[in-house]
C-alpha cells in the first residue's frame, strides 16, 4: 500500500491536530455535575483511597491507563530523532491501544538519553498509571531501563520492541515447527540482529524450548562467538556461541530457523538454499526485510516465511500483542507482566491461528479463504477474536502465578470483553447463553455450502445447537476435509436416500392434496431440500430450520408456510431486524414481509416483536410509527396506526405501547415529556413498528449504511416452529447468530 508523505501530513494536521484527545467519561453539563466532578464531590473518593490505596482502581481511571514512554533514541525506520519528532509515533501507539483493546494512553516523551533519568521520571509517575509501555529506546539502554523499572515499580512494565516481537514470532515459531514436522528442542536457530528485539527473541525462544547451545547470533560484525572483543556488551555475551562460524552465511548452512531483526537485504538466495529442509525464515526487518518474501520463496519453495510486511503472508505485527497483554494484565490489576503471562499470550495466538477465520476478517484483507498452513501461521491483526483469546489467557496466567491483585471469573470476563467488540456481541451473548442451556436440532437445507459447514463447526464447539445438514454426504465430507474442519459428530442427511423419505412424501401429500398437489408431485417436492427440511421440522425430526444463504427469500419462506405453517393466533408472518448502535439495541418491524399491513396485522407485528424482545431479556417499549403525532394529522394512514395501537393495548394491556407518533418522538424522551406527557411511553422506545414495508425497509438499511449500525436478522415471526431466512451471502457469524435465535425460539415454541 502506497502512503504519500502529503497524505500522511494531511491526516495528522486536519481538524484537531494529532491523533488523540482526552474526553470526559462522566456528564459535565449542570452545576451539580461540576460539583460532583471537582469540588466538593472529589473529597469522598479521595478519603476512601487514602484509607485503602487499592480503591484508586475503583474511583479513578488508573486501572485502564497506560503510559507510552520513550526518549525516541531508536524510532523504527528513523533512528535517534529525539522526543519532539518522535511524538507522532507515540500518539499512534496510543491509537492502537484504544482501537484494539479500549485502553487509554498518555504518551510521555522524555528529553534525556540518560537511562537513569528515564527510570527516575517513570518511577515518579507510578501513581498515575496502571501500566508502562516502553517504546523506541535504543539498546543496550533499553535493557537497563526495563530491568530497573521492573524492580522498582509495582505495576506492569513492558518494552514492546523486545517482548512484543518475541511473543508474536514465538507463536509463529510454534506453528511453523508443527507444519515443518520439527521438534523445538532439536532445531538450530540463527539470529541476525543483536539489539533489543534480537536479544529478547533469543531469550524468549529459550523459554519456549529452543536449546541455548543451538542458537547462533550475528550482528553487523558477524557471528557473536566466545572470545570476541569487538562491539560486545554483557547482553550479547549471553549468546556468544562456541562455534567456528564467523559470518551469517557460515551460520545459515544447515540451519532450521532464521530470525532476522536487523536490516534490509543482508540475506541472499544462496544463503537460504544452504539451510535445512523445510526452513523457517522470519525476515522481520522493517520496512524492508533481510530477504524479500518473493526471493526467499523462489530460493526455497519448501520454506515457511514470515515478515513484518502487511502485503506478505504471515505478518509479524506487534499489534497482536501489546494491546491484549496489557488488557489482561490491567483487568486483574497485575503487579507485573511475567514470563508465564507472555507464554500464555504466545500459545493463545498459536492456537487461534488454527481456528476458522471469520468472513469479516477475510473481507478486510481481500481474501476469499484462508486456513492454517504455511501461508497462515498467525492470526491477522484485524481479527477481533484476538482480544477474546489473548487477554483471558494473560489474565489467567497472572492469577495462577500470583502477580494479580484480584481474582476474576474468566467466563464472565470473556463476556465482558465481547462487549468491547460491539453492542451486538453483548446482545447476542444473552441468546447464545440461553441456547447453550438447552441446545436444539436445527436443519440446514444448504448443507453443502462452505459457510454453513464453517458455521456448524462454531455451533458444535460452542454447544449452541445440533446441526443437521442436508446434501450429498460425499460432497459434504470432501468439503469438510478441504476446510480442515473437525465435524465427525455432524449429522448429514441425503433427502432422497433417507429411510423416512416416503413418510415425508405421504405427509406432504396429505397436507397439500386439496391444494392441487398429486402424489407424484409430492415426491418431487420432497426432493427439494427446503421442502424436505421444513418437513423434518413438521415431523419432529428437527426443531428449527435455517436457509437462504444462496436463495431468494420466497424460495425458503414458501415451503415453510406450506409445511410448518403459521401459528393459529396470527394471520400473517412478519419480519424483524435488531438494529445495534453504539449504545443501544432497537427492534425494527416489519422490515421484510408485509407490504401494506392492515391495523390488525400491525397489531400482530407489534405483539410478535414484543415476544422477540423479551427473549433477548429486553423489556418492550413499543412505538407505533406514523407521520402524525397523536392525531396531529387526520389521514387514513395515521388512523390505521392509531387503530393498531388500540388493538395492542386491548390484547396486551401490560405492554408499554403508544402511537401514532413520529420517529423522533419515539426515540427522544424530551419530546414526549415536554409536549406529550399523557403518553404511555416513558423513555425512548426500543421497538419501532413501521406503518408499511417501504418505511421499515428504508429505515433499517439507512441505519446500517449511513448510521453505522449493525443489523441482526431478519428474524421471521409468527411461525408455529422456528424458521429463519438468511440474507443472501450472509457471513458465518450471521449464521451462528441466527442458529442461536432459532434454538431459543424452539425452546419456547416446541
Amino acid at each position: 500500500m502506497l502512503i504519500r508523505d502529503q497524505d500522511a501530513l494531511e491526516y495528522h494536521s486536519q481538524g484537531r491536530k494529532g491523533k488523540i484527545e482526552v474526553i470526559s467519561s462522566k456528564p459535565c453539563i449542570s452545576q451539580r455535575d461540576l460539583s460532583m466532578a471537582y469540588t466538593p464531590g472529589v473529597a469522598a473518593p479521595c478519603r476512601v483511597i487514602n484509607e485503602n490505596p487499592d480503591e484508586v482502581f475503583n474511583y479513578t481511571a488508573r486501572g485502564n491507563l497506560v503510559a507510552v514512554v520513550s526518549n525516541c533514541t531508536a524510532v523504527l525506520g528513523l533512528g535517534d530523532i529525539g522526543p519532539i519528532a518522535g511524538k507522532p509515533v507515540m500518539e499512534g501507539k496510543g491509537v492502537l491501544f484504544k482501537r484494539f483493546a479500549d485502553i487509554d494512553v498518555f504518551d510521555l516523551e522524555i528529553a534525556s538519553k540518560d537511562p537513569d533519568d528515564v527510570v527516575k521520571v517513570v518511577k515518579l509517575l507510578e501513581p498515575t498509571f496502571g501500566g508502562i509501555n516502553l517504546e523506541d529506546i535504543k539498546a543496550p539502554e533499553c535493557f537497563y531501563i526495563e530491568e530497573q523499572l521492573r524492580q522498582q515499580m509495582n505495576i506492569p512494565v513492558f518494552h514492546d520492541d523486545q517482548h512484543g516481537t518475541a511473543i508474536i514470532s514465538g507463536a509463529a515459531l510454534l506453528n511453523a515447527l508443527e507444519l515443518a514436522g520439527k521438534k523445538i528442542e532439536d532445531v538450530r536457530v540463527v539470529f541476525n540482529g543483536a539489539g533489543a528485539a534480537g536479544i529478547a527473541c533469543a531469550r524468549y525462544y529459550v523459554s519456549l524450548g529452543v536449546k541455548k547451545e543451538n542458537i547462533i547470533m550475528c550482528d553487523t560484525k558477524g557471528v557473536i562467538y566466545k572470545g570476541r572483543k569487538e562491539k560486545m556488551n554483557r547482553f550479547k555475551e549471553e549468546f556468544a556461541a562456541e562455534t567456528d562460524c564467523r559470518t551469517l552465511a557460515d551460520a545459515l548452512k544447515g540451519a532450521d530457523v532464521f530470525t532476522g531483526l536487523s536490516g534490509p537485504n543482508c540475506v541472499t538466495k544462496e544463503m537460504v538454499r544452504s539451510m535445512a529442509d523445510n526452513p523457517i525464515i522470519f525476515a522481520m526487518a522493517n520496512p524492508d526485510p533481510e530477504i524479500s518474501y518473493e526471493d526467499a520463496k523462489a530460493a526455497r519453495p519448501d520454506a515457511i516465511i514470515a515478515t513484518g510486511r502487511s502485503d506478505c503472508p504471515n505478518q509479524v505485527n506487534n499489534v497482536l500483542c501489546f494491546p491484549f497483554i496489557f488488557r489482561g494484565a490491567l483487568d486483574v490489576r497485575a503487579r507485573a507482566i511475567n514470563e508465564e503471562m507472555k507464554l500464555a499470550a504466545t500459545r493463545a495466538l498459536a492456537d487461534l491461528a488454527k481456528e476458522d477465520i471469520p468472513d469479516s476478517v477475510l473481507k478486510a484483507y481481500g481474501e476469499s479463504y484462508l486456513s492454517f498452513g504455511r501461508d497462515y501461521i498467525l492470526p491477522k491483526p484485524l481479527d477481533p477474536r484476538v482480544l477474546l483469546w489473548e487477554a483471558p489467557a494473560v489474565a489467567k496466567a497472572a492469577m495462577e502465578t500470583g502477580v494479580a491483585r484480584i481474582q476474576i471469573d474468566l467466563d464472565k470476563y470473556r463476556e465482558h470483553l465481547e462487549i468491547l467488540l460491539g453492542k451486538s456481541r453483548e446482545i447476542m451473548r444473552v441468546i447464545i447463553n440461553k441456547a447453550k442451556a438447552a441446545p436444539k436440532r436445527i436443519v440446514f437445507p444448504e448443507g453443502e455450502e462452505s459457510k454453513i459447514l464453517r458455521a456448524s463447526q462454531i455451533i458444535l464447539d460452542e454447544k449452541i445447537a445440533v446441526p443437521i445438514l442436508l446434501g450429498n454426504e460425499r460432497v459434504i465430507k470432501k468439503k469438510i476435509k478441504n476446510l480442515n474442519l473437525d465435524l465427525k459428530k455432524l449429522k448429514i442427511i441425503d433427502p432422497t436416500n433417507w429411510d423416512r423419505f416416503e413418510d415425508y412424501v405421504q405427509e406432504f401429500y396429505r397436507l397439500r392434496q386439496r391444494r392441487g398437489v398429486t402424489l407424484v408431485e409430492a415426491r418431487e417436492f420432497m426432493a427439494n431440500k427446503n421442502y424436505f427440511g421444513a418437513m423434518m421440522v413438521h415431523m419432529g425430526d428437527a426443531d428449527g430450520l435455517i436457509s437462504g444463504i444462496t436463495q431468494h427469500y420466497p424460495e425458503t419462506i414458501r415451503p415453510a408456510l406450506q409445511v410448518i405453517r403459521m401459528r393459529e393466533t396470527v394471520k400473517r408472518v412478519s419480519g424483524l431486524y435488531i438494529i445495534i448502535t453504539k449504545n443501544e439495541a432497537m427492534f425494527f418491524a416489519d422490515t421484510t414481509v408485509n407490504i401494506e399491513p392492515t391495523a390488525e396485522e400491525l397489531a400482530e407485528i407489534a405483539l410478535c416483536a414484543a415476544e422477540v424482545a423479551k427473549r433477548f431479556d429486553v423489556t418492550p417499549k413499543i412505538a407505533m410509527l406514523s407521520f402524525s403525532n397523536f392525531g396531529s394529522t387526520r389521514h387514513p394512514l395515521a388512523e390505521k396506526v392509531r387503530r393498531a395501537t388500540e388493538i395492542v393495548q386491548e390484547r396486551a394491556p401490560e405492554l408499554m405501547v403508544d402511537g401514532e407518533m413520529q420517529a423522533d418522538t419515539a426515540v427522544v424522551p424530551e419530546i414526549i415529556e415536554e409536549t406529550y406527557p399523557f403518553s404511555q411511553l416513558k423513555g425512548p422506545a426500543n421497538i419501532l413498528i413501521f406503518p408499511d414495508l417501504e418505511a421499515g425497509n428504508i429505515a433499517y438499511k439507512l441505519m446500517q449504511r449511513i448510521g453505522g449500525a449493525e443489523a441482526i436478522g431478519p428474524i421471521l415471526m409468527g411461525m408455529r416452529k422456528p424458521v429463519h431466512v438468511l440474507q443472501r451471502g450472509a457471513e458465518v457469524n450471521d449464521i451462528v447468530n441466527m442458529t442461536a435465535i432459532a434454538v431459543v425460539d424452539a425452546q419456547e415454541l416446541c
